[in-house]
Order: C-alpha cells, then structure tokens, then sequence
C-alpha cells in the first residue's frame, strides 16, 4: 500500500444500494450524485484545501475495491459522507459507511476518519462511540472539516477548538465542541457543486421522472437551492444538520449558473431539486423559472411541494421552465392522523382540488403516502389507500412511518419505549424503507409487521390496477406501461412482514 502524500479530503459516498434497496437497485432505483460531497468539495477548493470525491456507491463497488481506492489516495482526512436518495434517508446509508470505515482502519489505521451527515448529526455520541472513526460532525459540516484539517497540518496538540466536532481525547474520552456557525452566504462560501470531481456519467433518473422516456434516464443531476426547512412535520429529520426548522436559500443566479453548466457541459436534461421544500418563496421560485425560460433550455425537472403552497402564479411559470413533476407530502387519507403529525392543516378537498389544478397545467404529480402513523389504524390505512387510487397520480410513493433518528417522531419512540431497529437488534438498515430488514413503528392498533404487508400490498394494489394503467397508456403509452408491468413483478422480500 503507498504512503505517498494524497489529498487533503477525501470525501466518500458508501456503496450501500444493494442492501438499502434489494432488486430494485440494478435498474429501477435512482443513482443520486452525493450532493453534499458536491458542496464540501466546493467549499474546501475555495478554501486552499486540496480534495477530491470517491463516489463508490455510484460505481457499486465492493467495500474491498473502495478501501483500495482510498488507501491509493492516501488522504489526509476521509470524510464519510452519510445522506440518502430523500431527505430522511441517511440512517439507511449508515451500514455501508460504518462497515467500509472499519475495513479501512484495518488496512490503513494511519488515515483519519470523519462521519458527517442527517445520522451522525442527530446522534454524534452514540456514532463517535460506535463505529471505528476519529471525529463526527454535528453540524452541516463545512466549518468543522477545514477546521479539523487546519488543525491535523498544524499538528495541534488538542481538537477543542473545532466548532461542532465530537473526538476522543489522548485518554479516550468523548469530547464535544459548541456547534460551528450556519453558513449565511451560500453564494459566496459554496461556489457551486464540484461536478467534475463527480462520475457524471454514472447518474440517472427515477424511472418515473421519465415516463415521456423511459430509455434516456441518463444523463442527470440533482442539485440543492435551499437548505433546511421551515416546517416541523414530527416524521421528518431533515433539520437535524442545521440545528433546528428554518431555510436558507441559494440565489436564482447562482441556480442558473449551475443549471448552464449542467446543460452545456454535461448535456443534463433530467434534474431533481432536491430542497425539501422548493415551491415556497415566490421570488425564488418565479426568478429562478424566468432565467431557465429565458435560455430555452428544454429540461425535464422535478421538485418537492406541499398542497398548502401551490398556488396559481406558480403553476404557469413552471411548466413554462420544465418543471414537469411535482412531488407532493398527502401522506395519509385521514384528516385526524395528518391533524397528528402537523400536516393536517387542509383537508381532502383541497388535497383533490390542488392536484388537478396542477394537473391542468400538464404537470405530473407523485404523491407521496404513509402507512404506519401514530393514529393509524387498517381502516385509516385503508383511507389513505383508497385516497391515493381516487387521485391515480402518475406516480405515488407508499412508505411505512419510521422514527428517523433527529425527527420527533424518534424521540416520542423512545419516550413510549417502542421498538426501533437500533434497539432491538436489527441496526440502522431497519430505517430503509425496501430493504429485507425494513423495521418501521407499530401504531397502537397495528403492529408493524402489519404495516409492512400493507404498505407491499398497496404498492402492488395501485400499480397493478386498471385505472392507472389505462391513465399511464394515455398519457405515456406502452413503452412506460410495460415498464411499470415489469417493475410489479419484482418483489421484495421483507423479513418481519407478518400476514394481515
């Protein structure tokens, strides 16, 4: 192994997606570009920090090609960079990391390790404590990794004066530091993401972000214009890294610049905004969609909403700039159970109204929904399921309520003493949502192997029925009504799925 000097960071994407996703990771999943790795790198180049990007998970590498491939680059900090495919999703990657920076403490003690990410924020103690690395991030991170860097070249005697690093001491105690500041000035301090650290041509679509293309889900990017959220949906733990509800945003400029070299550079034409929440800020939004208009660029993009913030002025402009698909938060058919997770502040009308408003302006909906809440039962389960078949959206994700580690609905199951993955032997995959070993929440009157089953059984229920596919030949044609006749058939297997 060489001990030749190497980069200053190394920031790593885990190859976790065989695990977290199980068939659906050769050809139905997405492959995301790490957009924080993107960020970090960005901010470390502007910073006098030489860096560089090892996305093994987009390369499905095996633990043992990947630890090769950092040992090579013989960093000076390796920095596991713990996110997911959703904003909740960090918790599921974790395996992957922890089990990849093991291997490589093996092979390479020398090297020093950092885990940063949604996970290791909301539990820095218990991360620091259990898996084989030196720091942990609390925090969004780019402050605490060039501070440490800082402080590995000077060969400082102590870590204490790193904001928002956790580390043991020479005696193996924990150690903790004050959080490091926020970033304000997102323009300046993060001058784009550093695409060509990335394997651009590796990424690609959900399938259904292409339905009109089934064939051409790549080339494709993702990519944030804000950070944070001002909600606080008890089921969500997007906020854990940023210390609490809120949103910064990126300016329309700095957007676009980033979309013009997407579309020029790497003729991306498939783009996901990734912020939790991007239909919000008019002047954000409608500023952003006027430059894309503007250039002509004929892109094909989806962004996250909520019914209570589409609005009309809107809906036109982004169409207009490509925004094709809107992911919205339903999450349940029951006005009670959304009443029960902060959600529920507009009832099914407006759900139905709002969707076929947009709609009207040919914009694709995927409809998100949750089986498992703390007020669920079968019959309300069975609402949220009949609400989804009535509404028929292009697309609907159907997902099983988990207590992400840093959203409330994790600290109500610990408070009540419900069984969560970490605590009953299952570890942090049980947080996947497709995995083997998916463990979500029971609810009073459902035990959550029941959830499970009838989260499989609507998945299979709404995509298998006549309505959608009559809908989907219609709008999309065989080509995507084969797809989706293909995609039934792969089944996942689910190791606590129990009968209803």
């Amino acid at each position: 192994m060489t001990t030749k000097p190497g980069v200053d960071l190394l920031l790593v994407n885990a190859p976790g997606k065989k695990r977290v996703y199980q068939v659906l990771a050769d050809e139905l999943a997405a492959i995301e570009p790490p957009i924080w790795a993107g960020f970090i790198a960005s901010f470390a180049r502007k910073n006098g920090i030489s860096v560089d990007i090892l996305d093994a998970e987009a390369y499905m590498w095996t633990y043992e090609e990947t630890v090769k491939k950092i040992v090579e680059r013989n960093p000076l900090l390796c920095v596991f960079v713990v996110y997911g495919q959703q904003p909740s999703a960090s918790t599921q990657s974790m395996p992957a990391a922890g089990d990849l920076c093991r291997m490589l403490k093996e092979a390479a003690p020398q090297i020093k390790t950092m885990f940063m990410g949604t996970h290791s924020s909301a539990l820095p103690k218990r991360t620091l404590e259990e898996e084989a690395t030196d720091f942990v991030v609390q925090g969004e991170g780019p402050y605490t990794i060039r501070d440490t860097i800082k402080a590995i070249k000077n060969k400082a005697p102590t870590f204490s004066g790193v904001p928002g690093l956790w580390y043991k001491d020479d005696q193996g105690k924990t150690c903790s530091n004050p959080p490091a500041l926020k970033i304000q000035d997102l323009d300046n301090e993060i001058p784009g993401m550093a695409w060509d650290l990335l394997p651009m041509d590796r990424y690609r679509a959900h399938n259904w972000h292409c339905w009109t293309h089934i064939k051409e889900r790549q080339p494709y990017a993702s990519l944030y214009t804000s950070l944070g959220c001002p909600y606080k949906c008890s089921f969500c733990c997007i906020n854990a890294p940023f210390g609490g509800s809120g949103i910064r945003y990126f300016s329309p400029e700095h957007i676009i610049r980033e979309i013009d070299l997407l579309v020029t550079k790497y003729g991306v034409k498939n783009i996901k905004i990734a912020d939790e929440m991007f239909v919000l800020n008019p002047r954000h939004v409608l500023g952003l969609c006027d430059f894309i208009i503007e250039r002509g660029y004929k892109l094909n993009i989806w962004a996250y909403a909520r019914v209570d913030t589409v609005k009309d002025k809107y809906l036109e402009k982004l169409k207009q700039a490509g925004f094709n698909w809107l992911g919205i938060g339903v999450e349940s058919g029951s006005k009670f159970v959304r009443d029960g997770v902060e959600k529920g502040r507009f009832g099914d009308v407006e759900i139905k109204g709002i969707i076929n408003k947009i709609r009207e302006h040919d914009i694709y909906v995927g409809a998100n929904y949750i089986f498992g809440l703390p007020d669920d039962t079968i019959e309300t389960m069975q609402e949220t399921l009949n609400l989804a078949m009535e509404l028929n959206t292009e697309w609907a994700n159907f997902y099983c309520a988990m207590a992400y580690p840093g959203s409330p609905l994790h600290a109500m199951a610990e408070q009540k003493k419900l069984p969560l993955p970490e605590l009953d032997g299952v570890g942090w995959i049980g947080y996947s949502q497709h995995a083997f070993e998916t463990y979500p929440l029971p609810t009073d009157k459902v035990p959550q192997g029941k959830v499970i089953t009838f989260r499989d059984n609507a998945f299979n229920t709404y995509f298998t029925s006549d309505s959608y596919l009559s809908m989907m030949e219609r709008k999309f044609g065989s080509e995507a009504v084969n797809h989706v006749k293909e995609m039934t058939k792969l089944k996942l297997k689910r190791k606590y799925a129990i009968p209803l």
